[in-house]
């Protein structure tokens, strides 16, 4: 099996020279390893369109800190269709739950269409639930739950969950809200268990996955450098806009990375080079958690075609 320490090189990787009705091509990798770029070139020529797998662009007016990168949708004088990005208002609840199920109208879609859907994102929990057709249950709010829970220390709320599922995701407990959202899950996966709380669909096939490969040293030199242009860019003032438009702060905290430290700033708890260094910390301990969650999709038998992108640019 290919490995991230054994990729092919872009000039010697050659997609298959058809591509069957309904055919999936899913480009995965760290952030900032160049994967909208290397979708659409596919799309541009496989008469493609690109299915977002993140998280966070689902939500509208978070567009520099999610990286919708919407320009470089543009090639050859033309813009590649991508679907499942501003789909919902900031501070609307969607979770996997929810993306699974818009996934599936998405891929119809495309399907029907007659196009090729490619898939493209670094959201580990996402792309699984859509790649292995993740039969998941809805857990309902219990708001009893979240009341007491919300009395709770961090600290407090990270050792129950703990006693809960082993903490696969670190995310969960980085704030109070996620947190409780586990706890929440994990006591309704117990009280109404199913065989591992997650049922394959059946005659669901990954297809074909790509992993974009690129050397520790390069791609740490690439989040910095993206980062800093973000900033420039009007990234402050993307989330400053946020709050003044009445999402509140935690909600943003807890979107995490970009959100979480640029709204610390706005609030004044962190000066602004210390949240720049903080931050840019934060995303490169993303992308490690982002390569080790697509080893693990790998031990669990996900056939991964890993192309090392060289010095082509993120």
């Amino acid at each position: 099996m290919p490995t991230p320490h054994s990729p092919q090189s872009t000039d010697h990787f050659c997609l298959p020279t058809a591509v069957g009705p309904g055919q999936r091509i899913t480009v995965l990798g760290p952030t900032a390893s160049g994967k909208t770029r290397f979708a659409v070139r596919l799309a541009d020529q496989l008469d493609g369109e690109i299915l977002s797998v993140d998280s966070r662009q689902v939500y509208r007016r978070m567009d520099l800190g999610t990286g919708k990168d919407l320009d470089d949708y543009w090639i050859r004088g033309r813009r590649i269709p991508v679907h499942l990005i501003d789909l919902v208002e900031p501070g609307t609840k969607f979770n996997v739950f929810e993306y699974q199920q818009a996934f599936e109208i998405a891929f119809n879609d495309v399907v029907q269409r007659g196009k090729c859907p490619i898939l493209c994102g670094g959201s580990g929990m996402y792309l699984e639930s859509v790649l292995k057709g993740y039969d998941l249950t809805y857990v309902p709010p219990d708001h009893e739950l979240r009341r007491t829970l919300e009395a709770c220390p961090q600290e407090e709320l990270n050792r129950l969950l703990a006693e809960l599922r082993p903490l696969h995701n670190r995310s969960d407990t980085t704030s109070k809200k996620r947190t409780i959202r586990a706890i929440e899950i994990a006591r309704y996966q117990e009280a109404h268990p199913t065989p591992q709380n997650q049922t394959q669909l059946p005659g669901r096939t990954p297809g074909l996955v790509l992993g974009l490969h690129v050397d520790r040293p390069l791609l740490r030199e690439r989040i910095t450098r993206r980062l800093h242009q973000r900033l420039e860019q009007g990234l402050v003032d993307e989330v400053r806009n946020l709050l003044d438009s009445g999402i509140p702060a935690d909600t943003l905290v807890y979107y995490g990375l970009e959100y979480k430290f640029v709204t610390l700033y706005l609030q004044g708890t962190l000066p602004y080079d210390e949240m720049v260094e903080r931050l840019n910390i934060a995303i490169h301990q993303f992308s490690k958690r982002q390569m080790t969650w697509f080893r693990r999709m790998e031990r669990n038998g996900l056939a991964i075609h890993w192309i090392d992108m060289g010095a082509e640019g993120a």
